[in-house]
This record gives C-alpha cells, sequence and structure tokens, in this order.
C-alpha cells in the first residue's frame, strides 16, 4: 500500500526499495514505491556445482535425443548382406544420380558397397580378373555394366550373369575371354566381346538373348584353322540390327544371317567370295563393309547380293578388284571401291546403279574413263579419283555434281565437255561447288577457258 507523506517506512528482510521511474503508467500512481524481492544469493562454490549439473543433465539429454533418432533411422525390414543406402558409394568411386564411376582405379574385383539401385555400372581399365557368384543378380535395376580393358576369362565369370533382370547394355571388350558366355540375361540389348579370344560361336549362348539388337566381335579369332562359323548360328537373334566380326580370321562371309540384319561389318579379314545364301529371304541390310578383304571380280557374282536389295552403302575398298563390280543392287548410294586395281571405267559400269549418290575410286591404277561413263549416274553429288593415273579430266560429267577431286593424277587437259556440256549452243550453269585438280601436269597458260564457261566462278577450280 502506498505510505503517507512524512511517514517512515521500515525495509523487509530481503526486500529493496525501488525508486519509481518517471514514466506515468496507469497502474502505479505517482509517487508510490514498488517493491522488488531478491532471489536467494548461493555462495560461489555452490554455484558452480549447480551449473556443472545442470550441464551434465542437458549433455545427457543430448545423447538419449540423439540415440532416440538413430534408433528411429534404422531400417524396419530386415537387411541382408550387403545392405547399402541408395546414397552410399564405394570408397575411391564416385557416383551421381544411379551412375557409379569406378573405373581407372586398378581395382583386383568388383568393390564393395555400390548401391542395389544403380542403373550404370562403370569398371574400365581396372585389373578384375572375377565376379564373385550370385554378386550381380542383386542388382535388379542395373541396365548398363562396362567391364571393359579388365582380366576376366571364361571360368571367371560362369554364371555371373544369370537372374540380372533388367540388364541392356554389357560391355567386355579387352579382356580374355574365348568364347560367348552362356548365361546371358534374355533382356540383353547390345553385347560388345570385342579385342579378346573368341573363336568359337555357340548357337546355346545366343539363343538367349532373343532381344539383342547389336553384337560386335571384332579384333577376335573367329574363323581360324580350329573353329568355323557354322550356317545359322546367329538366326536365333532374330531382332539383330548391327552385327561387327571385323578383324578376325574369317575367309568367308557367315551364311544364313537373320532377315533383320541392316548393318554388317566383316572388314579385314580373308574373305576372297561371297556365297549367294547369305541371306535366306529378302533382307534389311543397309550397310555392308567388306573393305580390306581380299575380294576378286570372281568373287562377286549375280547372286551374291541378290536379296539385299535394300542396300544403301557398300565399301569394298582395299580388296583385289580389277573393275567396277556388276550386278549390284540399284538400291546403293554409296560405292566405295578406293585401293583397288581397276585400270578403266567402261561406258556401262554404272548404268545399273541410277542411285548413286557417293563414289570413290581413288587410289587405282586408273587411266582410261569413257566418254559419259559418268553422265548415267543423274543423283551424283561426290566423286574422288585422286591418285590415278588420267590424263584429262573424264568427259561429260553430271551436272549436278557439288564435289570432284583428281588430285595426285598426270592430267594435262581438260575437255571443253569436261564440266560444260548439254543440248544446243549453251551449256546450263553447272552445281560444281569445288573441283580439285592439284598435283597434276596443267600447263595453264594454254588451259581452254571455255572448259568452265558453265562454273559460277574461277574460284570453284583449284589447281595449287
Amino acid at each position: 500500500m502506498a505510505a503517507r507523506a512524512g511517514t517512515t517506512v521500515k525495509a523487509l528482510p530481503n526486500t529493496v526499495i525501488v525508486k519509481p521511474k518517471n514514466k506515468k503508467t496507469a497502474a502505479q500512481p505517482k509517487g508510490s514505491l514498488t517493491l522488488k524481492t531478491k532471489k536467494n544469493k548461493l555462495p560461489k562454490k555452490d554455484k558452480g556445482k549447480e551449473r556443472k549439473k545442470k550441464g551434465q543433465f542437458l549433455n545427457k539429454g543430448k545423447k538419449v535425443k540423439k540415440l532416440t533418432q538413430d534408433k528411429k533411422s534404422k531400417p524396419t525390414t530386415a537387411s541382408y548382406f550387403p545392405y547399402f543406402e541408395d546414397h552410399y558409394c564405394p570408397s575411391n568411386c564416385s557416383c551421381y544420380g544411379r551412375v557409379v564411376q569406378c573405373s581407372d582405379k586398378n581395382l583386383e574385383k568388383i568393390p564393395y558397397g555400390i548401391p542395389y539401385n544403380s542403373r550404370y555400372i562403370l569398371l574400365m581399365n581396372n585389373h578384375i580378373d572375377s565376379i564373385q557368384m550370385n554378386l550381380l543378380s542383386e542388382y535388379t535395376s542395373v541396365e548398363f555394366l562396362v567391364l571393359t580393358n579388365n582380366r576376366l576369362s571364361d571360368g571367371t565369370i560362369e554364371g555371373a550373369f544369370e537372374g540380372i533382370p533388367n540388364l541392356k547394355r554389357l560391355y567386355m571388350e579387352k579382356n580374355l575371354l574365348q568364347s560367348i558366355p552362356t548365361d546371358l540375361p534374355g533382356t540383353l540389348e547390345e553385347l560388345r566381346l570385342d579385342g579378346n579370344q573368341v573363336s568359337v560361336m555357340s548357337e546355346a549362348a545366343l539363343v538367349l538373348c532373343p532381344n539383342l539388337l547389336i553384337l560386335s566381335l571384332s579384333n577376335n579369332s573367329l574363323g581360324n584353322e580350329s573353329s568355323t562359323i557354322s550356317p545359322g548360328v546367329f538366326l536365333p537373334l532374330g531382332n539383330l540390327r548391327t552385327l561387327t566380326l571385323s578383324y578376325n580370321l574369317l575367309s568367308s562371309v557367315p551364311l544364313q544371317l537373320p532377315l533383320s540384319l541392316r548393318e554388317l561389318y566383316i572388314r579385314g579379314n580373308r574373305i576372297q567370295r561371297l556365297q549367294g545364301d547369305i541371306f535366306w529371304g529378302k533382307a534389311e541390310l543397309q550397310v555392308l563393309d567388306l573393305s580390306a578383304n581380299r575380294l576378286t571380280d570372281k568373287g562377286l557374282g549375280k547372286a551374291t547380293l541378290l536379296n539385299a536389295s535394300r542396300l544403301e552403302s557398300l565399301n569394298l575398298e582395299g580388296n583385289l578388284l580389277k573393275q567396277v563390280p556388276r550386278h549390284l543392287p540399284r538400291s546403293i548410294k554409296i560405292l566405295n571401291l578406293e585401293s583397288n586395281f581397276i585400270s578403266s571405267i567402261s561406258k556401262d559400269a554404272f548404268i545399273s546403279m541410277p542411285q548413286l549418290e557417293h563414289l570413290g575410286l581413288a587410289r587405282n591404277k586408273i587411266t582410261k574413263v569413257a566418254h559419259g561413263a559418268f553422265r548415267v549416274l543423274p543423283l551424283l553429288h561426290q566423286l574422288d579419283m585422286s591418285h590415278n593415273n588420267l590424263r584429262q579430266v573424264p568427259r561429260q560429267l553430271p551436272l549436278w555434281l557439288h564435289s570432284a577431286t583428281f588430285t595426285h593424277n598426270k592430267i594435262r587437259m581438260i575437255p571443253r565437255d569436261a564440266f560444260c556440256w548439254g543440248r544446243g549452243n549453251g551449256s546450263p550453269l553447272s552445281r560444281l561447288v569445288r573441283v580439285q585438280l592439284e598435283y597434276n601436269m596443267i600447263d595453264l597458260g594454254h588451259l581452254d577457258t571455255l572448259a568452265f564457261r558453265c562454273l559460277r566462278g574461277f574460284q570453284v577450280v583449284q589447281f595449287y
């Protein structure tokens, strides 16, 4: 209660008299006093003990809380060996998204700790010589597995790929395999075994992969004296699109290939002739590479590519041909005949190839080209006759030709009707963009300027 004026007020025990603030408040009339009770003070030693005790209690509470949280974070389902979190990554590897990059790490086995939800597992350029049994079958999400350039052999991978439910692409180039694994999953769409020692083709191995689209077996030992590829061994691959058998020891193209095949690469073998029963029926083949073999004129008979009526690109570079092959499919758009022994081009050499767009005749021994031999190619865009023995530019080149290369010949003369010819006195404007005539014997002082009358500018022709 408020004290009367002139009255003495005795302070109560543990009470401090506080002078009123200048600020007026409704609850505190002017001139009144406020009584504030002090807290009981403890000795300094006791106070320190209390703080220490309080801190211990708080720390204990934090530990209990942390243990409780850890307990909750543990998986509720029973873990199987080994158990990994989705975000886990093996030491020395790099993981991003669902890709595990463990290449070039000097690994001797598949590392422990690859997450089970991984889609791409990259293990190339290591020293892996075996795959633990049933290890890969736990990876139900993996689609792409790369084991290129390791030390895997037939015995050390037996049963390793069985039971992988979603594997689509398997790369095992540059290992020590002598045959195709016989436990590949049926989901596989691409298999690359280049640079191994494969010499045996087993139908039992391929029958398990009906969905295979790409099979690459280059740089192996297929076709050696002790083994041959049986006819029809690739037939179980009813969906196969691309087959690569380059740089083996094949003396012939495998027979009875799948009709679904669109690209066939057999470069760098020992093939001397093509047999007529490569395909049993109309094939989908569009690209055929037979370069760097031993094909002769007789090795390309009438029935050779009879069923390849959709063939667009044919590479016969580096063989033993002495003339332009006849009886090729009319569908061909790209023909490479470079580095053969062709000495002349007859007038009807290309009469059965109305779709031809690109023609390579470089590095042959051509000295003579019949008048108008290329005139029958209405769609020809690119012609390369460099590194031959031509003494003049061929006459009546197609007016729709875009690029013509005649470098490194013995050309002395350019006929008036080489680039410019047509009905009547005038010649239609040529579509040539580039004519290369470097490294020849042309005397620029005696050039017939009328030979270039239909060109769009002298910059089109290059003499130097």
